[in-house]
C-alpha cells in the first residue's frame, strides 16, 4: 500500500488513466473498430497495468527490504534495489 500523499496521488493517476483506457477500449468494441486498433488499445492497457504493477511492487520492496522509512531495518541499499527494480520492470513489460 502506498504510504506518502506523492506514492498514493501517483497510483491513483494511473487507475485513472487505466480507467480511461478501459471505457476507450468498451467504446471502441461496441463501435466495430477493426482488431489491429483494439490490440494496440489492449497493449497500451497491459503496459499501463504492468507500470502500476511495477510501482506498487518498488513501493512494497522499498518498505520491507529497508529502503524506506517504514522499513524495520535497512538491508539493501538504494542502489541495489534499484538494480532490482531494473530487473523487474524488464521483465514486467
Amino acid at each position: 500500500m502506498p504510504y506518502s500523499m506523492e506514492d498514493k496521488k501517483k497510483a491513483t493517476t494511473r487507475l485513472r488513466r487505466i480507467k480511461g483506457q478501459v471505457e476507450a477500449l468498451e467504446r471502441a468494441v461496441e463501435a466495430g473498430t477493426e482488431c489491429r486498433l483494439l490490440l494496440q488499445q489492449i497493449a497500451a492497457m497491459r503496459g499501463a497495468a504492468g507500470g502500476l504493477m511495477a510501482e506498487v511492487l518498488e513501493i512494497h520492496l522499498r518498505e520491507t527490504m529497508g529502503s524506506s522509512e517504514h522499513a524495520p531495518a535497512p538491508s539493501v541499499s538504494d542502489d541495489q534495489m534499484d538494480d532490482i527494480m531494473k530487473i523487474l520492470r524488464a521483465y514486467l513489460k
